[in-house]
């Protein structure tokens, strides 16, 4: 008999193991994931900075961003993905891993500001965001773009989320 798979657990941290505060984003993705997300998942709120590198090392891409995602069992080309070392608070062994998601908090209060909502619904628009693309959601071709922009729309309608990421990046 195969054992049950752990529901969704998620900490939330600075990026350097620290318990970080970001009230009710942990339940509320909890709430509004689909039911195939479980494991243990780690959010890291970090700076422009640090996202920068991350971006840099993982993308090749030398800019900040406002959200990554590093699934475990899709490791970033030529990385471990445990030698990033970003999110989670989890003790390793006898954990089921999702991934971590990491955001950007200077880019993430930009982001609020400009989309005339709170801090907190920007993250959760990021975490969601981060939390579809570790399930397999991608938003590169046009097709995958159609599939993730459905999925959000529905999770975000569930969560009480005017606007996803996928929407505000094609208006």
């Amino acid at each position: 008999m195969a054992a049950a798979r752990r529901p969704l657990r998620i900490s939330i941290t600075d990026g350097r193991g620290k318990p970080a505060r970001a009230p009710g984003l942990a339940a509320w993705l909890c709430r509004v994931a689909p039911s195939g997300a479980r494991g243990d998942l780690a959010i890291a709120l970090v700076s422009d900075a640090r996202i920068r590198s991350l971006n840099r090392q993982f993308r090749h891409i030398d800019r900040p961003t406002d959200v990554l995602a590093f699934s475990t069992t899709l490791p970033p080309e030529g990385e471990s993905h445990r030698s990033m070392n970003v999110a989670s608070a989890f003790s390793r062994k006898d954990s089921e891993e999702l991934g971590d998601i990491v955001i950007s908090l200077s880019t993430a209060r930009r982001q609020a500001r400009d989309a005339g909502h709170s801090l907190g619904a920007e993250l959760k628009v990021l975490a969601l965001h981060g939390l579809l693309h570790l399930l397999g959601y991608d938003h590169h071709q046009q097709t995958d773009r159609i599939r993730m922009r459905r999925m959000e729309a529905r999770l975000r309608a569930a969560g009480g989320l005017r606007a996803g990421l996928i929407e505000r990046a094609g208006s």
